[in-house]
């Protein structure tokens, strides 16, 4: 989705924050090293990294953005929650776009990969 964002607006943005790389998440995102941190800290779970980093969005980037990242947060995590229960597959994965950014991304080397890699 980020790609597809960024290429409807024109924006140049390096997809590796979503890896956990602070300087790509900064490209073309405003506020973006310190939203791929709350994402992350959420994500793993880490209550002192997830209290630290929300204050730093904060602090940054005001209680509107802070908040509105918590809500996208939490609107993500019910609706894959939703998708993965009741069985919605994942459209064409094999398409040339598809593969693309799984290799980009290195996202095979994921464990629930195997929900998504069509066998060859």
């Amino acid at each position: 989705m980020l790609r597809v964002s960024a290429m409807t607006t024109e924006t140049d943005v390096d997809l590796q924050g979503v890896n956990g790389d602070a300087a790509s998440a900064a490209k073309g995102i405003e506020y973006g090293a310190e939203l791929m941190s709350f994402a992350e800290s959420l994500a793993q779970r880490d209550d002192q990294a997830l209290a630290s980093a929300r204050m730093t969005l904060q602090r940054v980037a005001g209680d509107r953005v802070m908040v509105d990242a918590a809500g996208v947060a939490a609107n993500f995590q019910r609706m894959v929650r939703i998708a993965d229960s009741i069985g919605i597959p994942f459209d064409n994965m094999q398409s040339d776009f598809v593969n693309s950014i799984q290799a980009e991304l290195g996202l095979t080397r994921f464990a629930s990969a195997q929900h998504s890699l069509v066998d060859g």
